[in-house]
């Protein structure tokens, strides 16, 4: 099997690379701008690796060039931080979705199996959030793939500029799929954890990352975890080797993924945020060995003061994953804290200059 991956080397990327490039009848293609992920790849023998975007003509000429010898092409390549939304929103439409439009039509040029990374963020708020009242209805707040509405807030809440890209991008893949018969796979992944993920701000990245990130900071610096708006949103989590499997599953079996969409995540690992701090300051105790992060502050701040203007959450995502069950075989098992256990400790042994010698030497030049 040929496949071409774009961008083979973030954390998604870089994990799906581990499991794939074990198998010898893979060869991969892919494109990543930053290779530091996937370091000890580069050079495999079933690795042709190109450290850049495929975003300008000549690059793809050669996407498309290489695409006649493919099977199918992986496209995971997007801007996926929720800081961003809100702040750089024009960057977040430009990426998502007109710089992915080409490849699109690259694929049903060619009539290439696209396998198409989109978010859970594109099913939007709950028809529960709406409610007066807590409801325990599963059809006011789960998520199924082919029936729960898409309900994104006012164009004023640039929060959802990702998710209706991403969605706009599926709306466009569907309508060649009808048009063409272009293959095609949705991957609607709900909060991977792992290790090698984002990134400690002011240390190797800027701006806000994802939840894990921000309370691994906050402890870390031995600044208090910052929970917004109370901590109330509640998220599942999955192991991202538990995923990566997943998507293994889908190119073993292509007539049962092919042309459908599909939740990737764990129902029996949902958290509120609260309750998220709670337990990695538990966790980092454990690892640190020093019991006074069990205690370890923990203080309320306003999306609008966390995010800037323009940001809205939403409340609850409970995905429905019968057809990842019954289609794929696929049933993920690690619980929360087997999942954050080896998270934290990666973030540790990346990060050990903040914890050992302070925020002032992890910064210095």
């Amino acid at each position: 099997m040929r496949l071409l991956i774009l961008g083979c080397g973030g954390f998604v990327g870089s994990h799906l690379l581990d499991r794939l490039l074990n198998r010898s009848d893979i060869e991969i293609e892919g494109w990543d701008p930053d290779g530091s992920k996937i370091s000890g790849h580069v050079g495999h023998p079933r690795l042709t690796f190109h450290q850049v975007s495929c975003i300008d003509g000549a690059e793809l000429r050669h996407l498309e060039s290489s695409l006649a010898g493919a099977d199918a092409l992986i496209n995971l390549a997007a801007i996926c931080n929720p800081s961003q939304y809100n702040t750089h929103p024009l960057d977040v439409i430009r990426v998502n979705l007109f710089d992915s439009y080409p490849v699109v039509e690259a694929c049903a040029r060619a009539n290439k199996w696209l396998i198409y990374f989109s978010t859970s963020e594109v099913y939007g708020r709950t028809l529960s959030s709406y409610m007066k009242t807590e409801t325990d209805d599963p059809d006011l707040y789960e998520l199924r793939e082919n029936q729960t509405p898409l309900i994104m807030g006012p164009v004023t809440n640039q929060r959802w500029t990702y998710a209706c890209a991403k969605q706009m991008m599926e709306r466009i893949i569907y309508a060649h799929h009808s048009t063409t018969g272009m293959p095609f796979t949705f991957v609607r992944p709900l909060n991977f954890f792992g290790p090698r993920m984002d990134y400690i701000p002011r240390t190797d990245g800027e701006g806000v990352p994802r939840v894990l990130a921000c309370f691994m900071a906050a402890l870390l610096r031995e600044q208090p975890m910052k929970l917004v708006d109370g901590g109330h949103a509640r998220r599942t989590i999955v192991a991202v080797e538990e995923a990566v499997e997943a998507i293994e599953r889908m190119l073993d079996r292509p007539a049962q993924a092919q042309n459908r969409t599909f939740n990737i995540g764990n129902r029996n690992n949902e958290v509120t945020m609260r309750a998220l701090a709670e337990l990695m300051r538990e966790i980092y105790a454990e690892i640190t060995g020093e019991p006074k992060y069990r205690d370890h502050p923990i203080v309320d701040v306003s999306g609008e003061e966390f995010y800037g203007p323009g940001y809205e959450d939403c409340d609850r995502r409970m995905p429905d994953v019968t057809q990842a069950n019954t289609l794929l075989g696929w049933y993920p098992k690690r619980n929360l804290r087997e999942i954050l256990l080896p998270t934290m400790r990666d973030y540790c042994t990346r990060y050990a200059d903040i914890r050992q010698w302070g925020e002032a030497a992890a910064e210095a030049p």
